[in-house]
């Protein structure tokens, strides 16, 4: 027979606190059901009661929680150049994390020792529940492989997943970064419609539309950053793909990294890029203004075909703020339909430097709280 559990326990995530008679409101169940999947449900302590039920003449009736501090989530959002790991209860709240330095180049087993050495950092006795990966370029999400990375050299089908198997009894869910950042956008802010722009070394956009996110077939969908650039030099720009004029390579962290040191201006990273933007130098405003019209023509198309809600803007070339933004939203206004642009919200993300991982436990809750997954933890679990 179906299981029900998971989707008395999905009330809980979305309603918050509710009681017996909430739930059978809600969920049509009868009361004989109700009861059985609340039992159940804490009895491995995934709800938990609370004070406060309303009265309806005789005892007030039992009000129940989701407590999502039963188990956690270990979730690393690895970038071009740096990780940021996490501990994080199953509403994807973060509780405990960590930033780390790496280079992406130098391929998955190097970058994963560094991710595992944080993630047993983190864990405490805690009970782990799901390992969720956030990388850099297209993910084959069912395989949990990364799938003709354009700048992940070594990564190319490497199984993520499998990699893990041996330090975690738990599932490895693995999802591309701009994927979780636009996830963490939608859930949190309450956007049916978003894109999640994330901007630093390099380029790319997640994209989350009626409460999914739109991965693509080969699960390449959003990534703007390698397509080519509207406006172009006359002298072809190289892209770190092998390409010729991508977007990346006129308005990635590394691509104005390279610009400025044409220049004579040297920075070792874009964090440098955003402190000369705050002290107001002027070459590197231009060019990091310069940057946004490219970024703006890149999603303009986007916008009018998808009709998004907002636009979020994450990753370290973000904090540049109005600079780089004024020129993404001139591009956008000027080459998008008035309709789609008339609500449209262009804006850093509210979420901080932890939004990847925020996303990523999400993602990952749902799966693990999933009906036949959700089944499975409560076989397991013996009653609390």
């Amino acid at each position: 027979m179906e299981s029900h559990e998971s989707d008395v326990l999905a009330l809980f995530r979305d309603q918050g606190p509710l009681s017996r008679t909430d739930v059978i409101a809600l969920s049509g169940l009868s009361r004989s059901t109700v009861n059985q999947r609340l039992s159940a449900l804490t009895a491995v302590g995934l709800l938990a009661p609370i004070e406060g039920g309303e009265s309806t003449g005789g005892r007030p009736s039992s009000r129940f929680a989701f407590h999502a501090e039963r188990a956690v989530i270990l979730c690393a959002d690895i970038g071009a150049t740096g990780f940021t790991a996490a501990l994080c209860d199953l509403t994807g709240t973060p509780i405990e994390s960590t930033e780390q330095e790496i280079d992406v180049w130098d391929g998955p087993e190097p970058v994963l020792d560094a991710v595992l050495d944080a993630f047993r950092g983190l864990v405490n006795g805690v009970e782990v529940w799901a390992v969720a990966v956030g990388v850099p370029g297209p993910v084959e999400f069912a395989a949990h492989r990364v799938v003709n990375p354009p700048i992940m050299t070594g990564w190319d089908g490497f199984d993520i997943a499998e990699w893990f198997a041996p330090h975690f009894d738990a599932p490895v869910i693995v999802e591309n970064d701009a994927n979780a950042r636009a996830v963490a956008e939608a859930r949190v802010n309450r956007f049916d419609n978003v894109i999640g722009l994330k901007l630093g070394t390099g380029i790319g956009a997640g994209l989350v539309f009626n409460g999914q996110i739109i991965r693509g077939d080969k699960g390449a969908a959003g990534d703007i950053g390698h397509t080519r650039a509207a406006i172009v030099d006359a002298e072809p720009r190289e892209c770190r793909c092998g390409s010729f004029d991508c977007v990346e390579a006129y308005a990635g962290g590394w691509a104005l990294q390279r610009e400025l040191a044409a220049i004579g201006i040297e920075t070792t990273g874009t964090r440098d890029i955003v402190d000369l933007v705050a002290r107001g130098d002027i070459e590197t405003v231009r060019r990091v203004r310069a940057a946004g019209r490219i970024i703006g023509d890149a999603i303009a198309d986007l916008v009018s075909i998808l009709n998004p809600r907002a636009i979020a803007l994450s990753g370290r070339l973000a904090e540049c703020d109005e600079v780089l933004m004024s020129g993404i939203r001139e591009r956008v206004y000027q080459r998008a339909t008035p309709l789609v642009t008339r609500d449209l919200t262009i804006a850093r993300s509210t979420l901080g430097a932890l939004d990847g991982v925020i996303g990523l436990a999400l993602i990952a809750s749902d799966a693990v709280l999933a009906s036949d997954a959700l089944e499975a933890v409560i076989e397991r679990t013996p009653a609390r």
